[in-house]
């Protein structure tokens, strides 16, 4: 289903980019060009927002839906190069907007855009859902300039509906492949937003996170994702896991190109619950950014992260980061250690009673065609063949068991997990005046199973930033066998500027990023 709604589109959009250019001489290949130079470009007059867009558009037919059919994206806007002809225009006739003026961004599919794609979190269940209107962060983006090229796949329902699920497929778009090896899995639940940045598909993208969908499939696939402060970037019209958690962030391939995405995107809104948290004045995270931003910094480095030690080369990868980082300027403090006993099973309380209570509510007011989660899981049980292929649903049938947000089970799990998390990470950065913290964001990309499902290694960091609701910025810091390796920086509440400028250092001084072979 999925694949002849989005075939169709390429085929369009394609029909409609060859017309217009039958006598002139193909463009320059974009693969990995990044925002200031494409800019530059269009500001040139070399390129427009049209040429950039029907270049991505070609690169998704031959990549994406054929060759190595990485499978990334679940849609295509078939109003994409009408809106750059419209950027073109306004860029012409009165300048451009700022950074992102002009360029193709994809969006994980479960962030509502009101155009002529749907919203269904992967879930057949939701096929067909429009949303009534944009998110607030899609709204940013389109104020930016930013062309929304199309939706990305990814791990169904956000990666919450099986113990035995394989990252990157849903039933809507089917599986996504990694970047690097098509054998391999992309992790999720951002699967195809990582993918299609890492292959060039699109400039940036938007992925979401409750707890390593960011930063995990940008690890795996070799670029930089931003995990977020929770609150800076809107969480309304998202179709969500836990508000407690959920966030969307920035991933690009660049650490600047991140951040030029995420000052588009931070701002705050008043249909968010966190919007009285709302820093006065957000930042400049493009600003500043300075291979030297290492000198004097502080950094801890966490020992005691899921899977230490299960990966030799891995922790090979670490130790080289480290002692960059020495050489760059930065006072190491090794090792830290944080005990997250009892998180974890706190954690997956809280994010089973949230995501009843909190889908619940997307959907009731969302217009979707289903009214609540008893109605999505009657609609997989009606429909198996299609919705169920390869594994169960048992975690939403676990979390439609569980009662209002004002039960004690409820109240405990959340102060449990956020004391723990939080306590944490403050205790070592205020103990030892810490700019970050940081540890090996995933191991190496396992091999895809749709019989037993993911079988990653252990290691993994995503746990303590995601629960305590601080950012989290990973970089690709080395490569296993030529799948990528990541290197997280993580920190206290609203440091996301900070922990951005030393990524940004990091990369400049490593430039470890391989791009995957197309």
């Amino acid at each position: 289903m999925k694949k002849t709604l989005a075939t169709t589109c390429v085929l369009i959009l394609l029909s409609a980019c060859q017309s217009a250019q039958k006598e002139q001489t193909p463009i320059s290949n974009y693969a990995e060009v990044d925002i200031a130079t494409l800019q530059a470009s269009m500001e040139a007059g070399e390129l427009t927002a049209r040429e950039l867009t029907e270049y991505y558009l070609r690169r998704i037919d031959t990549i994406d839906r054929n060759g190595p059919t990485l499978n990334s994206i679940i849609e295509l806007n078939p109003d994409a190069l009408m809106i750059a002809d419209a950027l073109d225009a306004e860029r012409k006739a009165q300048g451009a907007r700022g950074p992102l003026h002009g360029i193709p961004v994809v969006l994980k599919a479960n962030i509502d855009t009101a155009d002529k794609m749907a919203t269904t979190a992967g879930s057949l269940a939701l096929a067909g859902h429009i949303a009534q209107q944009d998110a607030f962060l899609v709204q940013k983006l389109r104020e930016a300039g930013a062309i929304i090229l199309g939706k990305t796949n990814l791990s169904e329902w956000a990666n919450f509906r099986s113990t035995r699920s394989s990252s990157g497929w849903s039933s809507v778009g089917g599986q996504t492949h990694n970047a690097y090896d098509t054998a391999r899995n992309p992790c999720g639940s951002s699967s195809g937003s990582a993918v299609a940045v890492a292959a060039s598909l699109a400039s940036v993208a938007i992925g979401t996170e409750t707890d390593g969908s960011i930063v995990c499939p940008a690890s795996s696939n070799g670029i930089v994702g931003i995990k977020p402060t929770l609150g800076l970037v809107s969480r309304s019209g998202i179709i969500p896991i836990a508000h407690s958690q959920d966030t969307a962030g920035p991933m690009a391939r660049t650490v600047k190109d991140a951040a030029l995405l995420y000052n588009a995107i931070v701002a705050q809104d008043s249909a968010d619950p966190l919007a009285a948290s709302f820093p006065i004045a957000a930042e400049d995270f493009a600003a500043q950014l300075d291979v030297a931003a290492l000198k004097g910094a502080r950094i801890g480095v966490l020992r005691s992260y899921s899977g230490a030690n299960e990966d030799s080369r891995v922790e090979k990868i670490f130790n080289a980061s480290i002692e960059k980082l020495r050489q760059a300027g930065a006072e190491i403090i090794d090792p830290l250690e944080i005990d997250t006993k009892g998180m974890g099973d706190a954690e997956y309380e809280v994010l089973l009673y949230e995501f009843k209570a909190d889908l619940n509510d997307y959907l009731q007011n969302s217009q979707a065609p289903m009214h609540d989660l008893q109605a999505i899981i009657a609609y997989n049980n009606a429909n198996a063949a299609a919705a169920m292929p390869i594994f169960d649903q048992e975690i939403l049938e676990l979390a439609q068991t569980k009662g209002p947000l004002t039960e004690t089970a409820y109240l405990e799990a959340l102060q449990t997990s956020k004391n723990i998390a939080q306590q944490g990470i403050d205790l070592q950065i205020r103990e030892h005046k810490l700019d970050a913290i940081i540890a090996p964001t995933r191991g190496a990309a396992w091999l895809t199973d749709h019989i037993n499902g993911d079988s990653s290694s252990g290691i993994s960091s995503s746990g303590l930033a995601a629960v305590a609701g601080y950012p989290s910025v990973t970089v690709p810091a080395g490569s296993i066998s030529g799948l990528p390796i990541g290197i997280s920086f993580f920190g206290a509440a609203y440091t996301d500027h900070k922990l951005i400028r030393l990524a940004y250092a990091f990369e400049q001084l490593t430039a470890a990023r391989i791009p995957p072979p197309y």
